[in-house]
């Protein structure tokens, strides 16, 4: 059976240390394949942040495209509205089962959140939970089962790459060279607040 990562989020825009995420939670758990999954409208972000969709996937196509280990989807762009996770489970589980088993990644962070998530039980019994955590960021006791990855360090946030572009500074190693072209090239995050 397939082990099939899920890395869902906003990508606004992706960056290196979403890469090493992804990186860390293959070969940790031996997983034959990441899922990148951008979000449309998540339901824990402000709107008026986010950059257009198209542009968003297109980032992390042009990030992903190098490791044939990493996939793109836009299940959750072209579905359109919020994007819960309960959702995009079920969706893919259905595409991939009985072949594959789902580990659904997040940050080190989130997995505190979890208990507040859109049918959060009925999504634990649907997949396998990765949290990958920086060193240095303890874990805490959480009640729910998971897989615990460590990724070497490196902080960074989408946000705070959004605001080095708009104060005039370089973001080159924070995102691939390919990424930084694309939002050269379209000049985006220039109007972002």
């Amino acid at each position: 059976m397939r082990k099939i990562g899920l890395l869902g989020g906003t990508f606004d825009p992706i960056h290196i240390g979403h890469l090493l995420m992804a990186r860390a939670a293959l070969e940790t758990l031996e997983l034959d394949q990441v899922i990148f999954i951008p979000s449309c409208v998540p339901p824990h972000k402000k709107v008026p942040t986010l950059f257009l969709a198209k542009d968003r996937l297109k980032m992390v196509r042009l990030a992903t495209s190098e490791n044939p280990q990493f996939e793109v989807s836009d299940f959750e762009i072209k579905k359109g509205g919020k994007s819960y996770s309960v959702d995009t489970v079920r969706y893919f589980r259905e595409i991939l089962q009985p072949v594959g088993k789902l580990f659904f990644i997040v940050g080190g962070d989130a997995i505190k959140e979890l208990d507040s998530w859109k049918d959060v039980d009925h999504l634990k019994k649907m997949c396998s939970f990765v949290s990958v955590n920086r060193p240095g960021y303890p874990r805490g006791e959480e009640k729910l089962k998971y897989h615990a990855v460590t990724m070497n360090g490196i902080e960074m946030s989408s946000t705070e790459i959004r605001k080095r572009i708009l104060q005039g500074k370089s973001i080159q190693y924070l995102v691939p060279d390919s990424v930084l072209r694309y939002i050269k090239g379209n000049n985006l995050y220039k109007i972002i607040s």
